[in-house]
């Protein structure tokens, strides 16, 4: 359905025409001096035509109208959509150290590093999270708040693909991302609150110890399922060849199942994309808690057309009138020493 928002703008319409009836001065000398008819008869030849003279009026009216009826701003709603929210909040605190970088996943046969693997994994599990609103937390040497609460998953998944290891620093401060994300949840019902912390390392930086922040997050009612990433085998080429090691020996299991725990919530392994994906499938079938059905009506604004237009006219309205002639400018140009 076609609407304006502001359409008491439109009385503005007949302004040019108002201006066209205001009657005019005349001026008390109205005689024009010519020194010989020849240059009488020149300039009326070149004298423009009627046609010409209405043109660029016509693309002023054009220019005007676009104006007026932009800043009405005439919008399009579209057909009305069911959303029925399930009430929870959905923290995820994602892990960017430097660790991650560590490539002993795979996708498609090819080896990729942890963080490649878990955007890939989350961003299907961002796209089965209707009805819940999303947020995101990054950590490293420090805890950031990526994205606030957010029923765009669209937009919270765009986030999670742009994020990049480094970004808040090479150690690992999982206390700290406790914390924010009890910050953030504080005034949240509480049953309703549910964080997503995945890492690869151990709690290594940072101003929170991670066991006080899960006591906090337990008397907070919040529910923390924690995920570690990595695998146990990898083989590396050495020196003397081939070497098996343990690319997730730093991975403090102890930690991560003592902070799920004390909140309720629930440890994960993963040591490989498949685990990743069963991890996030199970952590999909959160029982959700049921709500009243948000209705939505999609609004498509026209404003900027409008405005472009209205540019655009004016353009042609400086063109056809000659302010912006082009044979001028070259005239001009050539008379130049």
């Amino acid at each position: 359905m076609f609407e304006l928002t502001w359409p008491w703008f439109l009385c503005l319409l007949p302004v040019p025409v108002l201006f066209h009836f205001l009657p005019t001065v005349a001026r008390k000398d109205q005689s024009i001096w010519f020194p010989n008819a020849q240059y009488l008869q020149n300039h009326e030849e070149k004298r423009p035509s009627k046609h010409a003279i209405r043109l660029p009026l016509i693309f002023l009216l054009l220019a005007w109208i676009c104006l007026v009826v932009g800043i009405a701003r005439p919008v399009w709603r579209g057909a009305p959509t069911q959303v029925i929210p399930s009430g929870r909040d959905i923290m995820i605190a994602l892990d960017l150290s430097g660790s991650m970088q560590v490539k002993d996943m795979k996708l498609n046969n090819q080896p990729v590093d942890r963080l490649t693997a878990e955007k890939w994994v989350l961003s299907n599990f961002i796209k089965k999270r209707r009805g819940d609103r999303i947020g995101l937390i990054v950590f490293g040497t420090k805890a950031y708040l990526e994205a606030p609460f957010s029923f765009d998953t669209k937009t919270i998944n765009q986030l999670v693909q742009e994020t990049q290891i480094g970004f808040a620093g090479q150690q690992t401060a999982i206390g700290d991302a406790i914390g924010l994300a009890i910050q953030r949840m504080e005034n949240k019902p509480d049953d309703k609150k549910v964080l997503i912390l995945m890492t690869d390392g151990a709690n290594t930086a940072g101003q929170v110890n991670p066991e006080q922040a899960a006591d906090f997050a337990a008397s907070q009612h919040l529910k923390i399922y924690t995920i570690g990433i990595g695998a146990d085998r990898m083989v590396v080429q050495g020196f003397f060849g081939p070497q098996t090691i343990n690319p997730s020996s730093d991975l403090d299991e102890k930690l991560l199942k003592s902070i799920a725990h004390k909140t309720g919530g629930q440890f994960f392994r993963a040591r490989n994309t498949q685990d990743l994906k069963r991890i996030y499938a199970d952590i999909n079938k959160l029982e959700p808690t049921k709500a009243q059905p948000i209705w939505q009506r999609p609004i498509t604004s026209y404003f900027h057309w409008l405005g472009l237009a209205s540019l655009v006219f004016f353009a042609l309205t400086l063109l056809t009138s000659g302010k912006l002639s082009l044979s001028r400018f070259k005239s001009s140009m050539r008379k130049r020493p």
